[in-house]
């Protein structure tokens, strides 16, 4: 019997790395899966003001630190809710915020250092217990975390291959999504990416004992139920109202090949299971910004699943 642990959406958050990490061995995991968007979402300045002391607004909430402790304690606070945190001046501000090129760089290069951070780290802890860890950006993600992945002796990076898990389970991986409102790095139309996954199921052995690990879930799933938003992209109606966002082109894949198990992610809300056919789909959701790591527990074993838990850490 194999044991998977997945979760997904960490969006930049060091809580949630180390808690994905440690599950390995917390869980006694034999395959740790992380879904995708594993950067985070902005860059938030720390800016000196003089005599030791920065300014910084952290959701809208601004603080004045005082010396090098209180800095560090605002850095780790805000690595564990997703942001990258940079020091700065009042003048430095200025030219980044006149040059959205330089700010996009900055964003790209305090990803990266971070993902390296964290890789060190992953290989590290998982080279004690020899948990096997695939990863498979998201939309969110930038494109140069790709590299970095490769780079590491224990985290394998999954996109668009047909993995082995078990003696008769593959695994195949796909971070790209349906167009979304804020047109990120991995996104594509129905047909593209339709065309994108049909690639990889060629490459599976039985897609009937595999496992679809895709970033988006499928459209009219209820895992994939996200709330309705007005054209300058406010939730409308307090998030109440809901619709289904998840891909057209992922159902179709599920209906036609009927794998034995969907993880998907995405829709940070949209935490459940449901079934289409014979295909057990899962999304564990995100809770990221509070430093919670949502996940699922699969046991699989000879072409079935033996259990299943939705977990909370």
């Amino acid at each position: 019997m194999t044991t998977l642990f997945f979760a997904t959406d960490i969006h930049g958050s060091d809580t949630c790395w180390h808690k994905f990490i440690n599950a390995a061995r917390f869980y006694a995991a034999d395959v740790m899966i992380l879904g995708g968007d594993m950067t985070g979402k902005a860059v938030v300045p720390i800016v000196y003001q003089g005599n030791a002391t920065y300014r910084v607004a952290l959701l809208e909430q601004e603080a004045l630190l005082h010396g090098e402790e209180e800095v560090q304690q605002m850095e780790k606070r805000i690595r564990s809710r997703g942001y990258y945190p940079y020091r700065t001046t009042p003048d430095e501000v200025q030219e980044i915020n006149a040059d959205p090129h330089r700010l996009n760089r900055l964003f790209v290069s305090e990803a990266l250092k971070t993902i390296e951070r964290w890789l060190a780290y992953a290989d590290e802890r998982l080279i004690q217990n020899g948990a096997r860890c695939y990863v498979c950006p998201g939309n969110d993600d930038v494109f140069e975390i790709d590299d970095l992945i490769r780079s590491s002796k224990c985290v394998y990076l999954a996109e668009g291959e047909a993995l082995p898990i078990e003696d008769c389970h593959e695994m195949i991986s796909c971070g790209w999504s349906n167009p979304t409102p804020w047109h990120t790095c991995r996104e594509e139309d129905e047909e593209a990416l339709a065309a994108r996954m049909e690639r990889m199921v060629t490459l599976m052995k039985n897609p009937a004992t595999g496992i679809f690990n895709f970033h988006v879930p499928p459209h009219g799933s209820l895992i994939d139920d996200a709330p309705v938003l007005t054209q300058d992209l406010r939730v409308k109606y307090a998030g109440n109202a809901l619709q289904p966002v998840g891909s057209r082109a992922v159902r179709t894949a599920i209906e036609r090949m009927q794998p034995l198990l969907g993880l998907f992610g995405h829709i940070h809300e949209s935490r459940g299971t449901t079934r289409i056919g014979r295909t057990l789909c899962i999304n564990p959701g995100s809770m990221y910004e509070q430093g919670t790591l949502l996940g699922v527990l699969v046991k699989v074993e000879h072409g079935k699943i033996k259990n299943y838990v939705l977990t909370t850490g």
